[in-house]
């Protein structure tokens, strides 16, 4: 990456900066490869933040399948993580998990597990777990709750073998009025479901895998208690990376934590953060670090730098980071601060290898929260950072009254914050279209065909806060 004219004089965030657009020979977005170089495994750059409000067994399934990876959060009991980690690896690599209720349960049975997916259907299925009708929202208006799900099924259901091609999936949907495709096994029992545009994803996409063929999941663990001891448990259930995180990366809790972790002899990358400087990523490095989180500040839920005046520009700490991990043959994650998809494309020709995404993803049907409605009626989910009142609250249950109550004298302020679902986008799976699409397209500007060759031939510009705004559309006109 270099600029176009010249070294910045001060620190830079994202909306500073832009792309010039050079001569390429990339002839379409499909001919670039997202794969990233961090060993990780992931095909497409995107890592989703070990939050509590973001990450869990539906968001780690739906984000692998589509080449990403999502990191569960250090607050989750460690035998849940085994259990969350057994569940995605069982997940198929094609084929959507279904929601499945008996011909006997109710609308309001439906009516409750439909927001848990993005494909907006239940199954029915009968004694044997084979499909006899499908109902999704438009079947359970105008009817009473407790109106049986056998009742208000569409029967007029398309079954395919688990094994159909994808292409095939889409062929026997196009042109139907039913948009959903179920998948049986031999017996005819239930295995999957797929929309018509899932298959069309699934065409696109290449699912981040292991060596088994079993999607790929990760850990994070903290530096307080016996690290080693964390690490060692995580490491059994099967994780495919291990995140050591902590909000003051470069300090000695960190250090003592990496080396901890490398005693037990990892066989996945390991991942540790925060940090803004050369300085914290060659530190991070030699205790043991494989790839740097990058930030401090920059997260949408996150008050520090209002609170503590400590922080730097994401992009300048991206770009200088990355540089010195480069120098030392490891990588960095740029996490934070990203809210459009030219956000995570910037990030990645400052040189991130991928890029972390938070509370973006919590207003998505995937995200562990519940679905709630507005005042207008509009959905949202809850999303919190990790330092908020409820976070705390959450990881300091086990301790006694006293050490609570001197806890929360020092959080940091943000309890909740709303992310509203989109309407046209209210799955994970939209989002990670618009930011592929997106990256894609910038890397035809640039003239790249990998993430690497992005970073190599970038040309940054830096613009006034009226240049950022000049680019923002106008749909509703002026």
């Amino acid at each position: 990456m270099r600029f176009y004219h010249g070294e910045p004089a001060h620190d830079l965030t994202y909306d500073d900066v832009f792309l010039m657009p050079g001569r390429s020979a990339v002839a379409s977005r499909f001919d670039v490869d997202l794969s990233t170089s961090d060993g990780t495994g992931a095909t497409i750059p995107i890592v989703v933040a070990n939050m509590t409000a973001v990450a869990g067994r539906r968001m780690a399934e739906t984000v692998a399948r589509r080449g990403g990876l999502v990191v569960l959060p250090q607050d989750v009991d460690p035998r849940a993580v085994g259990d969350i980690v057994d569940w995605v690896k069982a997940r198929h690599r094609v084929w959507d998990t279904p929601l499945v209720l008996a011909a006997s349960d109710s609308v309001a049975d439906a009516l409750n597990l439909l927001p848990k997916r993005a494909h907006g259907a239940v199954v029915v299925v009968d004694a044997d777990g084979k499909p006899v009708g499908v109902v999704d929202e438009a079947a359970c208006l105008g009817v009473d709750r407790f109106t049986r799900v056998g009742e208000v099924a569409a029967t007029d259901i398309v079954t395919l073998s688990i094994d159909s091609a994808p292409r095939e999936v889409f062929d026997a949907l196009h042109g139907r009025p039913s948009k959903i495709a179920l998948a049986v096994d031999g017996a005819g029992v239930l295995a999957g479901i797929m929309t018509e545009v899932g298959a069309v994803r699934s065409e696109t996409y290449t699912p981040a895998a292991d060596a088994k063929g079993r999607l790929r999941v990760a850990a994070a663990i903290g530096v307080n208690g016996d690290v080693a001891a964390k690490a060692a448990a995580v490491l059994a259930y099967g994780v495919d990376a291990l995140v050591v995180d902590t909000a003051h990366g470069h300090q000695e809790k960190m250090v003592a934590a990496l080396r901890a972790v490398r005693s037990v002899d990892p066989a996945v990358p390991v991942v540790a953060g925060n940090v803004v400087t050369p300085e914290g990523v060659r530190d991070l490095v030699e205790a043991g670090a494989d790839v740097i989180k990058v930030g401090v500040g920059p997260g949408a839920m996150c008050t520090t730098r209002m609170m503590t005046g400590v922080g730097r520009p994401q992009f300048s700490a991206v770009a200088e980071c990355s540089a010195a991990a480069r120098e030392l043959g490891k990588h960095v994650w740029a996490d934070g601060g990203v809210r459009h998809p030219r956000d995570v494309a910037l990030a990645l020709a400052a040189g991130a290898a991928s890029v972390m995404v938070g509370s973006w993803f919590a207003g998505t049907f995937e995200s562990p929260g519940d679905l709630l409605r507005d005042e207008q009626g509009r959905p949202y989910k809850e999303s919190f950072g990790m330092a908020s009142k409820r976070a705390v609250t959450a990881r300091t249950r086990s301790d006694n009254g006293f050490d609570r109550a001197r806890k929360a004298l020092f959080e940091e302020g943000i309890s909740s914050s709303r992310m509203r679902l989109d309407p046209q986008a209210p799955g994970v799976e939209d989002l990670l279209d618009a930011i592929c699409s997106g990256v894609r397209s910038a890397c035809t500007y640039a003239g790249a065909r990998t993430v690497a060759e992005f970073h190599e031939r970038a040309v940054v510009g830096v613009q006034s806060a009226a240049g950022f705004a000049e680019g923002r559309p106008l749909p509703s006109g002026w």
